[in-house]
């Protein structure tokens, strides 16, 4: 079901990537302190690209992403490191340490395969509601009104519908 939810997020992703012009993509949008559509659309890809490259090692460190310039400023760049994470998606769950730094002091924490999954799927929602921010800048881009909401709230929105 994650697998599902993540390919139904990512393919949103996408699909508004493929609507943005490269100028739309790279303009920096005041209401996110000058980031970029193009920037938010890099970290999350690399998200899941880290968890990707260090499954096999079992230590999986968000902070040693590659921060790929060409992945956030261009959009055919972004579809094809999208495209790529969906067909590697499928592993087996395993235990998985995750790696931090924080103040200088290593901590390494215990987790699995699914919880990151679970955990890159949820920021990456989160990202793309920042994303919808900086859409409505512009009057030609249309958006799904779920894009950027997470998938309890659209739930939560269908059972107060009813």
């Amino acid at each position: 079901m994650i697998i599902i939810s993540i390919q139904k997020t990512l393919n949103e992703l996408s699909q508004l990537i493929s609507q943005l012009s490269t100028e739309e993509y790279c303009r920096p949008c005041e209401g996110l302190s000058n980031a970029t559509i193009g920037e938010h659309s890099r970290h999350i890809i690399e998200m899941f690209q880290c968890l990707n490259n260090q499954y096999e090692s079992g230590i999986v460190n968000y902070d040693n992403r590659k921060r790929d310039f060409k992945i956030q400023t261009d959009t055919a760049a972004a579809n094809s490191a999208i495209n790529t994470i969906l067909d590697q998606l499928e592993k087996p769950n395993k235990t998985l340490q995750l790696q931090q730094i924080i103040d200088g002091e290593e901590l390494l924490i215990a987790s699995n395969y699914h919880r990151e999954l679970l955990y890159n799927l949820e920021h990456c929602i989160h990202h793309q509601a920042l994303i919808k921010v900086a859409i409505i800048q512009f009057n030609t881009i249309s958006v799904d009104e779920d894009f950027g909401v997470a998938r309890s709230t659209i739930e939560y929105r269908k059972q107060c519908a009813q």
